[in-house]
């Protein structure tokens, strides 16, 4: 994997924030494999230019085949007071995802809980209060259809593991590309989820902080009029 699309979105004393490609490892790779935390780490190391080991705390993952909105915290404090945000749910999460299926509704407000299945190595439905689970919300709209695709905006209120992946493999719509969960494979990196946009309290400055990516270049080869689509969510808010 190479590290030379990390793009830098936002970056001051306290965070730092990248669009991160998709089959780039957040964390915890295997010893000698790129991670987005060692990009960063050198990123800061040599712009400024500082000797030895370089801070950058872990606060949200992203899946390795999952692109987009990474943010990453330069201070103990910041990676704290971002840690509890997330944690009560204070960062407001949009993802876009290419769908295979007809999904019944425009709109639709899912409510599970989620389990990991250790033999299988993936996430499960399960049913609410078995032992384990964890409950799953998220939010989703439509923006557009074509033959057997649908173009999701998905607002993710929880942040479970493979949480998007799950919730919609289970219902009968994989995600183009998730092999893993049932999605139809295809010639492109990674699969086609995307993280668009974070909007987060600033850890110090007690503002937001509201961060968008760009999608990878594929995406525009299977998704028609994407340009108009994100314009017209962008005009939304």
């Amino acid at each position: 994997m190479k590290t030379d699309s990390v793009q830098v979105l936002y970056e001051d004393n306290h965070l730092l924030v990248v669009n991160k490609p998709p089959l780039l490892a957040t964390m915890g790779a295997e010893s000698g494999s790129p991670t987005a935390v060692a990009w960063g780490k050198d990123y800061l190391r040599h712009k400024y230019k500082k000797p030895g080991n370089v801070f950058l705390g872990v606060v949200s993952r992203l899946d390795s085949f999952v692109s987009g909105v990474l943010p990453l915290a330069r201070t103990s404090k910041a990676a704290q007071r971002l840690t509890q945000a997330f944690a009560q749910r204070k960062v407001d999460k949009l993802y876009l995802a290419l769908i295979k299926g007809d999904l019944d509704a425009m709109q639709d407000r899912w409510v599970d809980w989620v389990k990991k299945n250790d033999r299988r190595k993936r996430m499960e439905l399960v049913s609410s209060g078995e032992s384990g689970g964890q409950q799953a919300i998220l939010d989703f709209e439509v923006l557009s259809r074509w033959r057997d695709l649908a173009l999701v905006a998905i607002q993710l209120e929880t942040g479970r593991k493979h949480q998007i992946r799950v919730q919609f493999a289970d219902r009968g719509f994989p995600i183009l590309g998730d092999q893993k969960y049932g999605g139809q494979p295809v010639d492109s990196d990674g699969i086609f989820l995307h993280c668009y946009r974070l909007r987060l309290p600033h850890p110090t400055q007690g503002r937001t902080v509201e961060i968008v990516a760009d999608l990878p270049p594929h995406w525009s080869r299977r998704c028609p009029r994407l340009d108009e689509h994100l314009k017209s969510l962008a005009a939304r808010g």
